[in-house]
């Protein structure tokens, strides 16, 4: 390996997308030592005034060419011919008029990875509809999920752009995966992605259950998933300090809530009959008398008090809830690389996010301001080849021949570990003996059906040698390794890096944990809301005015706190999981061309500045974050949710295009040329009356007609209080025509949809499969080993491996 190489050192990306969901994907390939070059139209990327331009434009070259002339199409295609990756995000029509479709490309230059990005997929009754993730979120039942934060009826915008965070990534993981499969097969392909397909790392539950409680009714009556009311859990609350300012605790598992209870001076209860077991388990009347007594205890110090106190203990997963621009003095973030600064010729000194994981032996570097554009391709010339001609075999899919070995519990680390699964690697997940504390959350184990998804399943005990023995002889074949043990955790067990290194020189070892291995929270916890809050997401989610900054009863406490657990939702895990895919792909990439291994780290503060990142970015004159206001309808009059005469729509209509020929199929085209409305800047100055001209407007049909009338041209209108989302996923026929949620086979619950993969690819398709149970493959992958039966009959005799009943749904299950 050469020194400081990166990963993606001497390919060439061609960046054809406008806006941040292609600009982050291709400047995270820049990160990582691709040469991009981004193609624009001449006047540049229209979305380039977005405050967080400057960081996706960032480490790119670029030219402007006009593809409506014969001239720039051919420009653009001698850049083809040279380049390894396409990354586009015009529709087929437009790419074919423009000549940067994948046919027209690829004709020329048969080893090229084009991935295509969209709104809702390449086909269907949706494939026209606009790219926008307001849209997106509207039309999959995500704006439903927050129906009731806001005091009054109907959907609530959806405020962290987690579709964009998670189709950018998708994209990165998706392209090195595709790159990787080329090093073999000489072969390119097409890849797609989009905002939809993006949408379901966040569904963590509702399509099987929706299918689930539909088969069996009687099963599902008491699920507490729906019973258990709004109020947060005890474990994961919303607390008021003495200063007003509010906290996040995070403590999921018993000793990390036992934790926090001894930490604030409550810990009384333990030994009580009252307070046995799980918060869960208590009866209401303890529960919410202990409720009351936190409420109280936490009145008695200072947010900063409570944290120094919950930093020296070290256990309690807690932060104070903030916005992303304090989130970039965060010692944590800077520390672990996530804040990287430059000075901008035209901005100044400006802070941003840093790489996306961090690469021990080959390192992202954030790159440079963007330089003003070349008047043509000429620049960027032809350069020697690495060879595209088809060498080998066509891998069935495209992480074929990968093994991961998975040591890691809950959402974070295995449902990114699930993605890659999906992309054909081979996945062993180690679980201890009884299995990973989240199998146990909600009823039979449906909580953990996705994120085990495309694995296998081992169970040991990993405390004992003859468990680690076996251990040792999976981590001796695997290619990449993942875990989310704190530090100085996989060493007692066993599987330490230099542990696993000397096992495996050419290891992937991927860490995923909380805070980063290099700053002051290194070893404390976290869990999903604790990013949600530190990052600003959670914030903005619970719209302007709240939380209330004065100490009130504790009936006003208890309102406030169900509406910060409510909008701080569980996307910050997921946020997390589409990072640890693709810090595994680069690192896979690293591997195959260096012939090394390393040690990857990647932490929820850090992926969580990706997904806040149209904040997460600070120069002078940089304009607020925009808010989606205290009724959370939206970010401005051409950007909102809407009422209509039976139901909500969601609009979108950034561009000026786009609000004219809107006005124009609504029938007001005096819109346009009314002086308040006929520009941009003259909109955003009048937007409380362009809003009250197009409520008066919308409300005029229902909101069933304008999507039929206007979505299917191109105009951002979609209805935005149909189905919920498990009943978008398992119904919607648009869903099922791009191939979006694919059967398969649960031993537990049988044959059932689950979510697909998060890209398609044209030559070698992704290979998606059911969930696992605990250990249900225990006695194969031993077999496999070179155990035989009796050998394998005292593992379980002397407890060191183990699995899970089956216990099918249609056989009375056990309580």
């Amino acid at each position: 390996c050469p020194p400081m190489a990166r990963p993606l050192d001497d390919i060439r990306v061609l960046d054809l997308s406008t806006g941040p969901v292609g600009g982050v994907a291709t400047m995270v390939m820049a990160d990582f030592g691709a040469e991009v070059i981004k193609v624009e139209r001449p006047g540049g990327d229209p979305f380039r005034t977005l405050a967080n331009a400057p960081a996706w434009l960032r480490g790119k070259q670029r030219v402007e060419l006009d593809l409506t002339t014969a001239a720039g199409r051919a420009k653009l295609l001698d850049l083809a011919c040279d380049a390894d990756v396409v990354v586009a995000t015009s529709l087929d029509d437009r790419a074919r008029r423009l000549g940067q479709d994948y046919a027209t490309l690829s004709a020329a230059n048969p080893g090229l990875v084009y991935c295509r990005i969209t709104g809702f997929g390449p086909t269907g009754p949706y494939a026209n509809y606009p790219g926008y993730e307001g849209l997106v979120a509207a039309k999959s039942g995500r704006m439903m999920a927050f129906v009731g934060l806001p005091d009054r009826e109907g959907p609530a915008y959806s405020a962290v752009q987690v579709g964009m965070h998670a189709c950018s990534q998708s994209a990165v993981a998706a392209v090195v995966s595709a790159l990787i499969e080329r090093m073999e097969s000489g072969r390119g392909q097409i890849v797609e992605t989009s905002l939809l397909q993006a949408m379901m790392p966040y569904d963590l539950l509702a399509l099987i259950r929706t299918q689930l409680a539909a088969a069996h009714p009687e099963r599902f009556a008491g699920d507490p998933m729906i019973t258990m009311g709004r109020a947060p859990t005890l474990n994961y609350h919303p607390l008021q300090a003495k200063d007003g300012r509010w906290l996040q605790m995070g403590n999921l598992l018993q000793h990390l809530f036992d934790n926090y209870v001894a930490a604030v001076g409550l810990e009384d209860i333990f030994g009580h009959p009252d307070y046995e077991g799980s918060p869960a388990a208590w009866a209401p009347e303890a529960r919410e008398a202990f409720r009351d007594r936190m409420f109280a205890r936490m009145r008695e110090k200072t947010a900063d008090e409570w944290m120094a106190l919950f930093v020296e203990n070290g256990g309690v997963a807690a932060t104070i809830y903030r916005d992303a621009q304090a989130a970039l003095d965060d010692p944590d973030l800077i520390l672990n690389g996530h804040v990287a600064e430059h000075e901008h010729p035209a901005l100044g000194r400006v802070r941003q996010v840093g790489a996306v994981a961090r690469l021990t032996a080959t390192p992202g570097i954030a790159g440079e301001p963007a330089h003003s554009p070349a008047a043509d391709g000429a620049a960027f010339g032809p350069r020697a080849r690495n060879g595209h001609t088809p060498s080998g075999p066509s891998k069935r899919a495209p992480l074929e021949g990968v093994t991961v070995v998975e040591f890691a519990t809950v959402i974070a680390a295995p449902l990114g570990v699930s993605i890659l699964g999906d992309l054909g690697a081979r996945v062993i997940k180690v679980e201890p003996v009884g299995g990973d504390p989240y199998r146990g959350m909600g009823l039979f184990g449906i909580m953990a059906a996705k994120t085990n998804a495309s694995k296998e399943s081992i169970a040991l005990d990993l405390k004992s040698a003859e468990g680690q023995a076996i251990v040792h002889q999976l981590v001796a074949k695997a290619d990449v390794l993942i875990h989310n043990y704190r530090p100085g955790v996989p060493a007692r067990l066993g599987i330490g890096y230099e542990q696993c290194k000397a096992l495996n020189p050419a290891i992937v070892y991927l860490s995923v944990n909380g805070y980063g291995p290099s700053g002051p929270g290194a070893h404390r916890p976290s869990t999903h809301p604790i990013p949600g809050a530190a990052l600003g997401g959670a914030l903005l989610q619970v719209g302007e005015g709240r939380p209330p900054l004065t100490i009130g009863s504790n009936a006003e406490t208890r309102v406030s706190a169900e509406q910060l657990a409510r909008a701080n939702e569980a996307n910050p895990d997921p946020n997390t999981s589409v990072v640890v895919a693709t810090a595994a792909t680069l690192g896979l990439m690293a591997a195959r061309r260096f012939g090394l291994g390393q040690e990857v780290f990647v932490d929820m503060l850090g992926a969580n500045a990706y997904a806040n990142g149209d904040d997460f970015i600070s120069y002078a004159g940089k304009p607020p974050r925009p808010s989606p206001g205290a009724d959370l309808l939206g970010l401005s009059a051409t950007y909102r949710l809407y009422e209509a005469r039976e139901g909500w729509v969601f609009l979108a209509l950034v561009q000026d295009n786009e609000f004219r020929r809107f006005c124009e199929a609504a029938g007001r085209p005096g819109l346009v040329t009314d002086p308040r409305f006929r520009d941009a800047a003259a909109r955003t100055a009048n937007d409380w009356a362009l809003a009250a001209e197009l409520s008066a407007l919308l409300r005029g049909r229902p909101a069933d007609d304008w999507e039929a009338k206007l979505a299917p041209q191109g105009i951002g209108c979609v209805r935005a209080d149909g189905p919920m989302p498990g009943d978008f996923w398992a119904d919607d026929a648009h869903v099922r025509e791009n191939g979006f949620v694919v059967n398969a086979c649960h031993a537990r619950y049988g044959d059932y949809l689950r979510w697909g993969p998060l890209a398609r690819f044209g030559r070698t398709p992704a290979n998606p499969r059911a969930g696992c149970l605990a250990g249900e493959h225990t006695d194969s992958i031993l077999a496999e080993l070179g155990y035989d039966a009796t050998a394998i009959a005292g593992f379980r005799s002397r407890g060191v491996a183990w699995s899970e009943e089956v216990a099918p749904l249609r056989e009375p299950v056990p309580t």
